[in-house]
């Protein structure tokens, strides 16, 4: 059987590492990848030590149901980059693309030990087409490859320009890397951050800690700044699990939002804990001051309480399966709250919010939310948004914007357009109502960012793991009834 993978970041890591835990026989598989950084995708390229791995261990596996895969790989280099307050290791990013790149170098040559072809074609892949049991894929260099499976693993979308700023002299819209990036601001200069989620916490620590002493503004529409990890405690969920999960969904032939929060209420309560006291404290993640917010998170990074850490750790661990279940008038729902969601499963690390206290007790660092328009005129970039009052109005001036909006959940890459629009004109797939694409055909799999009908969190490492294991096992299950032609 050959397989195609489309893509080499952290998806078609997780693909690989499956596939080499469960196939067998001969074969070829052919990994389209048009950067020079293999296996790393675009978070985890070589970057500034600053930029950081923002999920404690545990989280960072890319092998399906090994939560130590990726601790046992760090071993004694994680005690070089301990974040005190959480009690574990948090490295660079560039670090965790070595373990990444590790992954999918062992896993490949596993496959070849069992008699299947690994190889690696430099480009992209611009068109593919059915023929018969095969598929047909053009690079961009013009050469075609045969395949019978076709695995999408491109990642991403790119961030949105909200406010028409690209080609803007001082204007960054991509911020990664930020070693290649950050050495274009002047030191000095007054600098505009676009965003207030974990891309934005990344450009911020970093240009203070390169030494960056103009003042630093975040411009945000909400204000919403991530949570703040807490420090991992022992219990381990009872109520809130898959198996639980599976088995109201088996007994009532649905599961709702009500239920998983009755699941959690339980949790909580057989620990002396309030779910309304924590239902109260998400709520007000919109409506609170970010700053004393993040200051009162910063405090609590030993609080005792387990109702944050239990919500955080299953919306990685039972989340995914759970989202899949739910009827599409509570994914309305929760698609309503995802800003406040995705700040609370994925916080920001506690070394990189102090730094983010320090800077804003020193005013080095605001906050101005409530931004409304942005534009670049005479040499410079006015921003116009409202003060907290919500009456009074304030424009100022920076040198310096540096784009840190996330790219929108479920969108397609920019460089896997191409792909994409020929698939949907063949037929091969559609895309979701929600976003993301969907496979039409068999023997055509999304996984990772662009899988439609996916998880809420899109760019949850367990979830694209779960997600590759489940595509490797129904492409090895598939095997035997796939004909070869030539």
């Amino acid at each position: 059987m050959d397989i195609a993978i489309v893509g080499a970041g952290a998806a078609a890591v997780g693909l690989l590492d499956a596939l080499a835990a469960t196939a067998s026989g001969p074969g070829t598989i052919t990994v389209f990848e048009p950067s020079p950084h293999l296996w790393r995708g675009r978070p985890y390229g070589p970057d500034l030590d600053t930029v950081l791995v923002n999920s404690p261990p545990a989280l960072m596996s890319i092998r399906h149901a090994d939560f130590g895969h990726y601790a046992a790989w760090l071993g004694p280099r994680g005690a070089a980059h301990l974040d005190e307050r959480l009690g574990l290791p948090l490295v660079p990013r560039a670090l965790y693309g070595e373990y990444l790149a590790h992954t999918a170098e062992t896993a490949s040559a596993a496959l070849r030990a069992d008699g299947r072809q690994v190889r690696v074609v430099v480009g992209r892949v611009t068109d593919a087409a059915r023929s018969g049991a095969r598929w047909s894929l053009r690079a961009e260099d013009g050469r075609t490859y045969g395949a019978d499976h076709v695995a999408l693993c491109v990642g991403g979308g790119t961030p949105q320009d909200h406010y028409g700023l690209d080609g803007a002299p001082g204007y960054v819209g991509d911020p990664y890397p930020l070693a290649r990036t950050l050495p274009q601001v002047p030191p000095g200069g007054r600098v505009a951050v676009i965003g207030s989620g974990l891309t934005a916490v990344d450009v911020v620590v970093s240009l203070a800690a390169h030494g960056h002493t103009g003042p630093i503004t975040l411009l945000s529409r909400s204000g919403v700044l991530p949570h703040v990890w807490q420090r991992p405690g022992g219990h381990r969920p009872r109520h809130m699990t898959v198996e639980r999960v599976t088995a109201l969904h088996r007994e009532q032939g649905a599961v709702t939002l009500d239920d998983l929060a009755e699941l959690l209420r339980t949790e909580l309560a057989e620990l002396g804990e309030d779910f309304d006291d924590l239902l109260a404290d998400l709520l007000a993640t919109g409506t609170e001051d970010p700053v004393q917010r993040l200051r009162r998170q910063l405090a609590a990074v030993d609080d005792p309480r387990y109702g944050r850490r239990i919500l955080q750790e299953t919306a990685h661990s039972v989340g995914p399966y759970a989202w899949r279940l739910l009827p599409e008038a509570d994914r309305v729902r929760l698609r309503r709250h995802f800003r406040t969601a995705t700040s609370v499963a994925s916080p920001m690390v506690p070394v990189n919010a102090a730094a983010l206290m320090r800077l804003l007790d020193s005013g080095h660092l605001t906050l101005l939310a409530g931004v409304r328009k942005a534009e670049a005129k005479d040499g410079v970039f006015h921003v116009r948004g409202d003060h907290d009052d919500h009456h009074d109005h304030t424009e100022r001036t920076f040198d310096t914007v540096v784009n840190a909006v996330n790219p929108p959940p479920l969108a397609i890459p920019q460089a896997a357009g191409p792909l994409v629009s020929a698939l949907l004109a063949d037929g091969s797939a559609a895309l979701h109502p929600a976003g993301g694409l969907v496979p039409a055909d068999p023997r055509l799999h999304v996984v990772g960012d662009l899988s439609g009908g996916g998880p809420f969190l899109t760019s949850s490492i367990p979830a694209t793991a779960a997600r590759a294991a489940q595509v490797a096992r129904t492409i090895v299950a598939s095997g035997s009834r796939t004909p070869r032609t030539a």
